[in-house]
């Protein structure tokens, strides 16, 4: 049998018992809330538990929790999409779309689906909301910060952003540091220390493996910066926070 005519068949046996979809303009509406960082709109929104009601939704597998699994990551892309559009970085954007879909993954129903998929939601909109309240960055420094975000594990320098951005590095220094208030380097040095952070909390790699990773010049340097900005060692945060609070590691 082929496709089509398969699908015509499927169409006309399901024709007494259509199954209406939620309409475009709720899942739009909701989108363009998530990438405004419309807080309050969300939580209406999620508070009448459409995610997890099969009426108005697709149905794309006959196995109830594979169908809602399939929706989650449709979902994902969708928000993950509207909100690199929005203006989040391009990376975290979908850093965030993949630690939540691999999340899901482990979901075994679909209640944790459903709120894991709050979680997501809320994630993405409270992140747009920091970046609307944020000033508005100039097309320079926002091709700077989202170079950052895509090399983080590599040394990185003034030289190289200059580079890449074709400005000089004097021109863009001052252009970060007037716009985001801090120096391009304690902009690198903090994210260094965000990702080492949800690495010592969320992964077994030792000490040492997340200073090469993250590319600090040694294991000292790497334990000087981390206990200078987060006010313990890395030894101590692990043995304090290990695989605790997951849910707050890409906020």
């Amino acid at each position: 049998m082929n496709l089509k005519r398969e699908y015509y068949q499927n169409e006309f046996s399901g024709h007494e018992l259509p199954q209406e979809h939620r309409p475009i303009e709720d899942e739009l509406s909701f989108y363009i809330a998530i990438s405004k960082g419309n807080v309050d709109y969300i939580k209406d929104d999620l508070k009448k538990k459409n995610f997890s009601n099969p009426e108005g939704k697709g149905k794309l597998s006959d196995h109830p929790v594979q169908n809602i699994r399939y929706h989650f990551i449709v979902t994902a892309a969708m928000i993950t999409r509207y909100c690199t559009y929005g203006g989040l970085e391009q990376e975290k954007a979908y850093g965030l779309s993949d630690f939540y879909i691999r999340k899901m993954d482990k979901c075994q129903s679909i209640t944790e689906i459903a709120n894991l998929y709050e979680s997501m939601c809320m994630d993405f909109c409270n992140q747009m909301l920091l970046l609307q309240r944020s000033q508005i960055l100039s097309k320079p420094v926002v091709l700077c910060i989202n170079y950052i975000y895509s090399h983080i594990h590599d040394r990185i320098t003034v030289k190289t952003l200059a580079e890449q951005i074709n400005l000089s590095e004097s021109y863009l220094s001052k252009l970060f540091v007037k716009e985001i208030k801090m120096s391009i380097s304690e902009y690198i040095l903090n994210l260094k220390v965000e990702k080492a952070k949800n690495l010592l909390r969320y992964s077994e790699y030792s000490i040492i493996d997340i200073s090469n990773y993250l590319s600090f010049s040694s294991q000292s340097h790497f334990i000087s910066v981390f206990s200078k900005k987060v006010g313990t060692t890395p030894r101590r945060y692990r043995l304090e926070h290990y695989r605790s609070n997951w849910g707050e590691a890409l906020l």
